[in-house]
Parts: C-alpha cells; sequence; structure tokens
C-alpha cells in the first residue's frame, strides 16, 4: 500500500524538528539575562519575563510547571487548565501576528526549525523570541532547564526534572518480551511511521516497546519519519498499530483502516487480527506533552505489557 505524505509536513511540524541543536548555558550581562536557545541564537532579558506567549503545547506546561503563566497559547485545546483564559493565538506553523502583537508579550517561545523564519517578523512586534523543540525526553528536559533560565527559576527546574525522573524510574518494564510497534502519525488520508528518533520513538523505546520502524528510510525534510513500507510491515507483525493525530481521532482511524483494508496483506498481522488498531490521547501524543510525557510512557508502558 503506497500511503500519501502530501499534507503532515505542517502537523509534523507542531510536534518536533530535525534540527540538531542544543540549549545553552545563562550568562549574565549588566543585569540582563542572558540564554540561549535550540537554535545556538542568544537571547537577552533585561528581567524574567511576565508577558509569555507559547506556540506549543509543551511549551504552555512547562512554564506552568515553573509556575509561570502565559498570555497566549495555541489554538487548540488548552494543555493546561490554568491557561484556558490566555489568548488563542495561533500554531508553530499558522502565526497570527496581530492577536500577539495586542498581547505585547515580552518574549514569544517557538518552534526551532519551523519558526526561525519568523523570527524578524515576531521580533518586529517588539518581543524576543527564543526557539526549542521537543524530539526525544531529554530535549524536553533540555527545554525545563532553559525556561528555568529565563524565568529565573533554576532550583525549580531541577525539582521538575527530578519529579519526571522519579516517575519515569518508577516503571521500568520487567517483561523481558518487547511487543512489536507500528507508531503512525496521521491525518485523514495521510500517514506515516514514526522513527525512534521522534519523541514519541522515544516514549515507545521508553515503555518498553520495539519499533518495527526502527531501519526504515528517514524522510529528507523529516529525519524522525518515513513513509509506511506494507511488505516491511507485514514481515514485521507488528503487535499493536497505535495511531498519533491532531485531527479528529475517529476520522483518522476509520481512514486508516480503509487504507489497510486496500492490501488483505494486513489481514494477516497479530494487531489486526487482535484487534489491536487504536488512536493514543491527543494530549499526550499527537504534540509536546512537557513534562507530563512521563504520563505518556506510563500509559503506553501499561497498555503494551498489561493488556
Amino acid at each position: 500500500m503506497g500511503l500519501s505524505i502530501a499534507g503532515l509536513i505542517l502537523f509534523l511540524a507542531g510536534c518536533g524538528s530535525n534540527a540538531n541543536t542544543k540549549a545553552g548555558g545563562q550568562g549574565e550581562s549588566e543585569g540582563a539575562i542572558v540564554i540561549q536557545d535550540f537554535a545556538g541564537r542568544e537571547v537577552s532579558l533585561e528581567k524574567a519575563p511576565e508577558k509569555i506567549v507559547a506556540l506549543g503545547n509543551g511549551d504552555v506546561d512547562i512554564i506552568y510547571a515553573l509556575k509561570g503563566e502565559v498570555v497566549g497559547r495555541p489554538t487548540s485545546a488548552p494543555s493546561v487548565r490554568e491557561s484556558e483564559n490566555a489568548e488563542q493565538v495561533g500554531s508553530t506553523h499558522e502565526i497570527n501576528l496581530e492577536k500577539i502583537a495586542v498581547l505585547q508579550p515580552d518574549i514569544i517561545l517557538a518552534n526551532s526549525a519551523m519558526n526561525l523564519k519568523d523570527v524578524p517578523a515576531l521580533e518586529s512586534l517588539g518581543a524576543k523570541v527564543a526557539l526549542t523543540e521537543a524530539n526525544s525526553i531529554a530535549d524536553i528536559k533540555k527545554q525545563i532547564v532553559l525556561y528555568g533560565e529565563m524565568l529565573q527559576k533554576g532550583e525549580m527546574a531541577d525539582q521538575v526534572i527530578k519529579e519526571l525522573e522519579s516517575k519515569l524510574e518508577k516503571f521500568k518494564s520487567s517483561d523481558a518480551i518487547q511487543p512489536r510497534v507500528l507508531l503512525v502519525y496521521g491525518a485523514p488520508g495521510t500517514y506515516m511511521a514514526a522513527l525512534p528518533n521522534s519523541l514519541s520513538g522515544d516514549i515507545l523505546t521508553q515503555a518498553g516497546g520495539r519499533n518495527i520502524a526502527e531501519d526504515y528510510p528517514a524522510l529528507d525534510k523529516f529525519p524522525q519519519y518515513a513513509q509506511i513500507n506494507t511488505e516491511r510491515v507485514v514481515e514485521a507483525n507488528p503487535d499493536y498499530v497505535l495511531l498519533m493525530t491532531h485531527g479528529n481521532e475517529e476520522e483518522v482511524k476509520k481512514g486508516f483502516i480503509n487504507e489497510m483494508k486496500q492490501n488483505a496483506a494486513w489481514n494477516s498481522i497479530n494487531a489486526v487480527k487482535d484487534g489491536n488498531i487504536e488512536v493514543l490521547p491527543a494530549d499526550l501524543f499527537g504534540t509536546n506533552p512537557g513534562t507530563k510525557v512521563a504520563d505518556a510512557v506510563m500509559y503506553l508502558g501499561e497498555k503494551l505489557h498489561l493488556e
């Protein structure tokens, strides 16, 4: 089955990026807070920002975990209940500059790959811009450190990371058998396999599953994802096919099953025979869950090992 990859680029951009970046440290210059974002840019602030706009749900989650708040958030279901009254300002791939301008933020938190080109326009609003990404749990920890520096809450950031690591430590699968899993990012008519170097792939590894797409050739623009190859899927015989989406969950699942029906070979895999084709919770897997990544690991681990 040749599954289309057209139209999914915008969806994926909100979940991660292909930039090879690192978060730098904090410096002090004439009383200013100086941080280095994931794109290697130095961002200087006169003081800890009070008016923050975040274009990603993971950023919102981390800011509130550090006892901060945002005045602007993504146009989607709020990832943190306390942020529901913040202005909805679009997303990493569709920014509402007019709404952001009205908010007059001190800083805008954006995606390092998707929004690097938007930095001049965002800075023209009088705000600073910090770029990050989340292709792994390690990246989320770096985001916590960076935002802790930005908010002058380094000790609190350390505590948040310790609590995250403690939760992850509590879930360690003792099952020697690694269930075989095909992770699929999708929208109706468009489906791609998530690779181990994606955030969801890292979550799967932490949860004790085996990603059957581990050696699939990566896409050029998004090396965390690959086109689905039916023959290889049938050969790997996954125990689970797990779908992730920003959109209508039932519509995505129905569309994927309809695609599968076009090739009878899918009926031979364990996931189909056992009815293990499911859509994962969008708040944990359809986007960067921030500090809730531990919940994502536990959710997936319990599904794979306790069912």
